[in-house]
Parts: C-alpha cells; structure tokens; sequence
C-alpha cells in the first residue's frame, strides 16, 4: 500500500515537473519574399544560416518565379502565402493577377495603402469603392496560384494587414484559409504575437531588444515573432516609401540579427524551441 502511494507521489511529481520545464516555443516568422531580389536571398540565408522557421511569399510580386525556385531547392523551409492587396513601395509596383478594377489605381497597380495615409493622399484601398466578390477573386487566385507553384504551402497570412480591412474579408480569408486546407489559425492555437522590447533602429538596437523580448518568453508558451530580412545592397537603397527610408539599412539589421551567433547561443541556453507554423500541428 504504501509503494503504491509513493509511485503515486513521484508519478505527480514527475508531471508536475515535466511540465515546469516545457520549454518556451518560437516561430520566427520572415515576410515579403518575392518584393526583391535582395529580400529572397536574405530570407534564405537567415533560414539557412540562422533562426528563420517559416516564410512568407507574395504571389504578386515580381520576384516571385525566383522564390519559386529558390523555395524548391529548400524543400524544408515552411512556407505560407502572403496575402497582398497593397503595393506600397514607390519606385517598385505590382498588380493584381486577376481583373478587379476596383482595387486598382488607375494605373492597375495596387494601391499604396489599406487604411488612408496623409503622406499618400487617395492613396488607400478603402478609400474606394472596392467589391468584396473582387476581393474574394483575387485572394483565391492568389492561394491557387501559389499552391500550384509551391505546393507544400500550410498556412496564410495578410501582407499589411489587408484581411482585417473589414469583417468580411477577414470572414472570407478565413473561408478561403479552410477550403484549400490552409488554415493554420494562430489565435485558435493560443500563439501570441512578440516584437522588439524596445528601441530597434539599429542594428545595437534591436540586438539589445530582441535578447529582452527572447527572456521575457515563458516556459510552455507558444509565440510569434516577424520581420522583413534584406541585404544594403543597390536595390533595396532604391526601395522605399514616405516614412520608411531606410529600408535597406534596416533589413540588414534583421538579416544580421536572425545569423548572429550569440543570439543563437542565448535562444539554445534559454531553452527555446524554434518552430515553423506547420510544426503547431504536430501531434
């Protein structure tokens, strides 16, 4: 009788145990592959060389056949679909890749925006009289395109924020998420969204803030960190928008954090586990 109580004892123990050292989880989460060539690489590498998990593509884009292949000689990388309705750089444009003029500026670009911005005057996607049936074409057209391309794709995501432009488009990427098996639903599974805990212009900066945010995580929690890796090269400096200048400055910063070797060591002695999106599915 009394063994059997210990064992009882030391099995709780043991549970309890377990689960006080569940480690904290992180997806580290790299957007807009395709915008730039500069930004295809730079996402690559900080996969390849340092803490990346999965990676957001923009069908639209222009760089997007060279993701395509880049993504195929990477066949491990977790890859999502960004959802666009925005083009927002000023000396690089996209299009949608279906006829919906309502989402268009009259040159067939999309618009710069979603919500309006002074420093782009008409400039923003609700600002016009757009059609949600246009909408719906468009991301369909999207998810299908990038599916076929990039077959292993599992989850969605919304490239400035375009599916929470009203409740009927988030309604209808969740529909559309759910159709093509796709729906990989972040909040459902508890996953909490982290940034910079602090100051992150430079490079400094963001080393100092990011290290903040890795040890505020706690153990058996589940979260989500994004950013936009690129190289200071000539195309990124020719890339930009009012408000946003230094882009090519800032995401190198991002591309020497996520590959830079102490950050590495402290997330392996912090004890957290890196994880892509489709990892939250496994059993």
């Amino acid at each position: 009788m009394h063994k059997l109580i210990l064992c009882w004892l030391l099995g709780s123990i043991t549970t309890i145990a377990c689960t006080a050292q569940a480690p904290a989880r992180l997806i580290i989460r790299g957007d807009d592959m395709g915008f730039s060539h500069s930004g295809n690489l730079a996402l690559i590498k900080t996969y390849k060389e340092g803490i990346t998990r999965s990676i957001e593509v923009i069908v639209p884009s222009p760089w997007f056949p060279e993701a395509v292949k880049m993504l195929a000689d990477n066949p491990q990388i977790d890859v999502g679909i960004h959802l666009a309705l925005t083009s927002e750089w000023d000396n690089i444009k996209w299009r949608p890749i279906t006829h919906c003029p309502s989402l268009t500026d009259s040159n067939g670009y999309f618009y710069p925006k979603i919500w309006p911005d002074a420093s782009y005057p008409n400039g923003a996607l609700l600002q016009h009289a757009w059609k949600l049936n246009e909408v719906e074409q468009e991301l369909r057209a999207q998810i299908e395109l990038g599916l076929k391309r990039i077959p292993r794709i599992s989850h969605v995501s919304a490239h400035m924020g375009c599916t929470r432009m009203s409740p009927e488009v988030a309604a209808l990427a969740k529909k559309l998420a759910i159709e093509y098996k796709i729906d990989i639903d972040l909040d459902a599974l508890g996953v909490k969204g982290v940034g910079f805990n602090g100051p992150h212009a430079t490079l400094a900066e963001k080393k100092k803030s990011f290290i903040a945010m890795l040890q505020s995580l706690k153990a058996g929690q589940t979260y989500m960190f994004l950013e936009h890796p690129g190289l200071n090269d000539a195309e990124l400096q020719a890339i930009h928008h009012i408000g946003y200048e230094k882009v090519a400055e800032d995401r190198q910063g991002v591309t020497d954090l996520w590959t830079d070797a102490e950050i590495k060591a402290l997330i392996r002695k912090l004890n957290i586990q890196l994880i892509s999106y489709k990892d939250l599915l496994a059993k």
